[in-house]
């Protein structure tokens, strides 16, 4: 099963451009045109990524939205390296919507899937060496001397004879020079910088709040908006009452948009309150019939009924090694719908002024936000200045754009900047859901128990035919992550089916890591007990020829203990994947509490991901994925009933707490390849850890998750 998909992300996002309504759009970049104005006196661009003032003050664009993942700090990192400059150096700025800003791994601006550093490790340090070798070569221009002569460091160069000159005071001869096509790179043996744990350069201004999230922007004359929205998504408003609205106090308007009634008021608090008296009559539309198990239904029909589309190209011939097998063995996994909600809830700042609009607030898709807009209002899209601010959390809600055109509409509607921030019970209730997945496995054994064949088979919504209008029957590789694993078996097929449930679906972080990873490491354990043999070892002798795959797995099982006692009520669950190039196994400790639920003590987790820019933040993801995950595993989902979404707040969808997260040991693999992405994987992968150790624990293989107490006292 060592095939690989081979449609990429980026060549299918790239191609599906032209039907994206206009979101994926190339843009002239203003900052090349006179230059920003980002520290006191005269600043100048010797490229797109860095901007260098008379005073010696250096900036970055950092092109990838900050929402807690580090990128602020591993991006300035990449820089600086080839600048030869301190991390305190240098200060950064959002980049605006640009074509040179584009993610190359994904086809447009956005923030997602993991790639942040991946995009930037070669990108970022070829935009210092240049600037390096710019700097170098005009001071070489002013003294007469031979440029080999000269050294860059600390935001100076020096040379013969004691001759100094600061970045700064070389910066506007070095603008004029031409950039360096092929600019000498260092070594990686040379790093100062990358590789060692850093202090993340964000941190100083969120402890002291000079931070600004979308939620802290203000503009002079600012006004806030509060949106009404079908109860049902999707549906329409057929007529309204403002009545009691319009007489409360602060209240300026009530104005209908696409997406339902904005009252629009002098603070928010009051647009809340006068929004909650509106008397609307909603035509609710064919999602009012839909219910979350009707979905899983339809999907598991659809998996039945459906043709099929190739994953990859199969390999051997699996009904036939299923015919001959001593055992056969078949299993289905589901996961329900799971909701986004970062804990900023969405919320956006929109000023138009005529055909000139100006957006600020958090986004992960910043072409996407200019091009939506522009196509709402009528606008050309050069006309839009977006600014980005942190994010507080993304997970990939911020990649849909409903709540900054709505932000733009109520602007336009009422000729005011207007700050629109929704609800918790909003953010509930509207978000772009993870879709179901129903996963069907079967597989033959031989007479030992090693596995002959497989065939695999993914039903589920594509987020990708929503989101970029993806042609029917074309595969989705956002669909079959992780669907084929690494491990050695002679006959497998991989299939998936789209299925179309009517419901709104987004990208989730790990997106189909998460429902596949489940699938094939639960189906691993079911083949290793089906064989009698340890679900560990069992893993490691199909994957003799996967030496990155075996050396995560021999360290996290080693890490953990596997094999020695533990205490009794206590048992372990191992997993494996590759996701993102980043290999990673886990070690799930648990046992149950007094009332049946799981409770999770340690997670033990090796990863291979790559060349390190900052190990202090790969730490940092993997525990928040780690975290997510055990969310997704234990206690997470939506449920729909009569198309309203039953979970309106974290009463009802409550996040892991401080004294149920585990203890997680991580082991970190030394590695020369290149950078893998961090931000996800270990989202996917401790969900099927856990449900291993439950079975172990309690002989209770569990297949839907989330694995709660009433679950587990039903199975």
């Amino acid at each position: 099963m060592s095939m690989q998909v081979t449609t990429s992300r980026r060549s299918f996002l790239k191609g599906s451009a032209a039907l994206s309504g206009g979101l994926m759009l190339g843009v002239s970049l203003p900052l090349l045109q006179g230059g920003p104005a980002l520290a006191a006196g005269t600043v100048h661009t010797p490229n797109a990524w860095v901007h260098i003032a008379d005073d010696n003050r250096i900036t970055l664009m950092v092109a990838r939205s900050e929402m807690g993942q580090g990128v602020y700090t591993s991006m300035s990192m990449l820089l600086a390296e080839e600048l030869n400059v301190g991390l305190q150096q240098v200060r950064v700025e959002a980049a605006p919507p640009a074509a040179v800003y584009v993610n190359a791994l994904l086809g447009a601006q956005i923030t997602g899937g993991s790639t942040s550093v991946r995009d930037g490790w070669e990108k970022l340090r070829v935009a210092g060496a240049q600037v390096r070798e710019m700097l170098v070569q005009a001071a070489a221009d002013q003294w007469g001397v031979d440029a080999s002569s000269l050294q860059a460091s600390n935001g100076q160069v020096s040379g013969p004879g004691g001759r100094k000159a600061s970045y700064g005071q070389l910066a506007e001869a070095a603008s004029r020079l031409p950039v360096p096509e092929k600019p000498q790179l260092k070594d990686p043996k040379d790093f100062r910088l990358v590789g060692k744990r850093t202090a993340r350069v964000d941190t100083p201004a969120k402890v002291d709040g000079s931070a600004q999230f979308g939620i802290d922007v203000v503009l002079p004359g600012m006004v806030y908006a509060a949106l009404a929205q079908c109860p049902v998504i999707g549906g329409k408003v057929q007529g309204f009452d403002a009545t009691e609205a319009k007489g409360m106090p602060g209240v300026l308007e009530v104005v209908q948009i696409s997406d339902g009634v904005a009252v629009v008021a002098d603070s928010w608090w009051r647009a809340r309150k006068a929004r909650d008296t509106l008397k609307i009559q909603w035509d609710e539309g064919p999602v009012a019939l839909l219910s979350s198990e009707g979905m899983i239904d339809a999907t598991r029909a659809a998996a039945a009924s459906a043709t099929p589309i190739e994953i990859s190209k199969p390999r051997g011939d699996v009904a036939a090694a299923l015919q001959s097998a001593a055992k056969v063995i078949e299993a289905e996994y589901v996961q329900p719908l799971q909701a986004h909600v970062p804990l900023e809830p969405m919320n956006f700042t929109a000023h138009v002024q005529g055909d000139q609009v100006l957006l600020l607030g958090p986004t992960q898709f910043q072409q996407g936000a200019q091009g939506a807009v522009a196509a709402a209002l009528g606008v050309k899209p050069e006309a839009i200045t977006l600014k980005t601010t942190y994010l507080g959390g993304g997970f990939g809600r911020r990649l849909e754009l409903d709540f900054i055109v709505q932000a733009a509409q109520i602007s336009k509607a009422v000729g005011k900047p207007v700050k629109l921030v929704w609800t918790r019970e909003d953010d509930f209730t509207h978000d772009f859901y993870r879709p179901v997945a129903v996963n069907q496995l079967k597989a033959g054994l031989d007479a030992a128990g090693k596995p002959v064949a497989v065939q695999f088979k993914v039903a589920s919504q594509s987020v990708t035919q929503r989101a970029f209008g993806l042609p029917a029957n074309t595969l989705d590789p956002f669909m079959a992550e992780a669907s084929v694993p690494a491990y050695d078996i002679p006959n497998t097929r991989h299939d998936l089916v789209i299925h179309d449930t009517g419901y709104r679906v987004g990208y989730w972080r790990a997106v189909s890591h998460n429902m596949n990873a489940f699938a094939n490491e639960s189906f691993m354990d079911e083949l290793a007990a089906a064989a009698g043999q340890d679900p560990y070892q069992y893993r490691l002798a199909l994957l003799q020829d996967k030496p990155r795959f075996a050396n995560v797995l021999k360290l996290a099982a080693e890490k953990a203990g596997w094999g020695r006692p533990l205490p009794k009520g206590h048992a372990r669950g191992i997993a494996l994947m590759e996701g993102y190039d980043t290999h990673m196994a886990q070690v799930a400790e648990i046992s149950l509490d007094e009332h049946g639920n799981v409770k999770v003590h340690r997670v033990t987790v090796a990863v291979d991901a790559g060349h390190l820019v900052n190990p202090d933040t790969v730490e940092a993801q993997i525990q928040s994925g780690v975290m997510f995950g055990i969310g997704a595993a234990l206690k997470h989902q939506i449920t729909v009933e009569a198309g309203r979404v039953q979970q309106t707040n974290y009463d009802r969808f409550q996040p892991v707490r401080m004294y149920e997260a585990p203890r997680v040991d991580i082991v970190l693999v030394p590695s020369t390849e290149k950078p893998g992405g961090i931000g996800e994987p270990a989202t996917a992968v401790v969900g099927p850890a856990i449900a291993n150790a439950v079975a172990t624990l309690t002989g209770k293989r569990i297949r839907r998750l989330p694995i709660t107490a009433e679950v587990l006292s039903r199975a």
